[in-house]
């Protein structure tokens, strides 16, 4: 479903891949199960500890309390790796609402279908809070934000939506024929 309700993650602006995750954990292999688990609760480790306080997977756990992100511009900045998308999804993140992406993290997060990157032309990051209830629904092109009703508007996700829907590039190219299946 591309309707995600849940708490959000505040983060600002340049968040870049060795904040999303520190090169450190990029021995983590993804397609192994245990190893894609653990990279997930390493997501956002690399965010400066004075600036966030919380901490987007709490220590000693695998998955976050936010399936929703807020960023503002230049979200996924730094070096292009497809673990950044992949240790946010393995957290449990679902989407990131961002002002701006790095070129390459969008592609990625399309590559790997493991997050919806939604852009919207207002500083969410300034407005919403960490831990505040919201819901992102893709279809409608609005975050709602429960604590107080407030709608504001999204770009459409366009033909990125259906990519990440199934799965990343390479299912959809299955699926729609691009690619022969065995």
């Amino acid at each position: 479903s591309r309707v995600i309700t849940g708490k959000c993650f505040v983060t600002k602006d340049n968040i870049d891949t060795d904040q999303i995750i520190p090169a450190e954990y990029l021995t983590l292999v993804p397609s192994k199960p245990d190893e894609y688990e653990k990279l997930g609760s390493y997501a956002l480790i690399g965010l400066p500890d004075d600036l966030y306080k919380t901490r987007f997977v709490k220590d000693g756990k695998m998955k976050t309390d936010y399936p929703i992100i807020i960023g503002g511009q230049n979200f996924g900045c730094g070096s292009s790796r497809e673990h950044a998308p992949v240790a946010i999804g393995a957290a449990g993140g679902r989407v990131v609402v961002a002002e701006s992406y790095a070129r390459i993290f969008f592609r990625n997060c399309m590559s790997t279908g493991e997050l919806y990157p939604c852009e919207t032309e207002l500083r969410l990051c300034d407005i919403l809070k960490t831990d505040s209830e919201v819901t992102v629904d893709m279809d409608k092109n609005i975050l709602t934000d429960h604590s107080n009703g407030k709608v504001y508007d999204l770009k459409p996700i366009g033909e990125a939506g259906p990519v990440v829907d199934a799965g990343g590039i390479f299912e959809y190219a299955r699926k729609h024929g691009m690619i022969k299946t065995a």
